[in-house]
């Protein structure tokens, strides 16, 4: 099944009632839906099941919101997958009417669609994004895998506004040997925030 743009189905992977466990708004209470869909291929991606968008049931986007409203968190959190592969303006107008904060979790690696509270940008060097999203971006979270990654992160940091966050994380089979260098890092260069995946140490989603 492949929807056309416009017709309100999207795959959906999952949909959970959480905490954020990344980044600027970490330990935040957060309702996720996690979409299918994804031809980026970080090789260290730990939602590999996500990628074919056809072994996801397509949605409704009205029963995307009424599962979502369930919950009491007021941010939801969009992400993947890659997200951005779907049109999201009928989904992030449908939260924000019933009243919920639309955050976005993405590579960029499409054009940006939807209107959005927050959106965390992961770039990845395989695809890299579309300008526009840069200046649109309040968080950009580089994954550290190797020392190369300090080097592209700095790149990235400088095409976004300064007003962004900016957060180096250890990809989660490397974080013993990466994060003493992304500590020293972070200590050399203030501007860098430390960010940790919270959630797989409480154990949950």
């Amino acid at each position: 099944m492949n929807p056309t743009p416009g017709t309100g189905l999207i795959p959906i992977v999952e949909i959970f009632h959480s905490i954020q466990g990344e980044g600027y708004f970490s330990g935040t209470p957060a309702v996720f839906i996690r979409l299918g869909g994804c031809d980026v291929g970080c090789h260290w991606c730990d939602e590999k099941n996500s990628w074919d968008k056809n072994n996801w049931p397509f949605v409704r986007v009205e029963k995307i919101v009424k599962e979502t409203v369930k919950y009491p968190a007021d941010i939801v959190v969009i992400t993947g997958g890659e997200p951005l592969m779907h049109s999201l303006n009928e989904l992030t107008a449908g939260l924000r009417k019933a009243g919920k904060r639309t955050h976005l979790e993405t590579s960029g690696a499409y054009p940006l669609s939807g209107r959005w509270d927050w959106i965390c940008l992961s770039p990845k060097k395989f695809m890299s994004p579309h300008n526009e999203i840069y200046r649109k971006t309040g968080e950009l979270k580089i994954i550290v895998y190797n020392k190369d990654d300090f080097r592209w992160a700095e790149e990235q940091a400088k095409k976004v506004s300064r007003k962004c966050k900016l957060f180096l994380q250890p990809e989660w089979s490397r974080k013993k040997a990466v994060l003493p260098v992304i500590v020293n890092y972070v200590q050399k260069f203030p501007e860098w925030r430390v960010s940790m995946q919270i959630h797989k140490y409480v154990q949950v989603k």
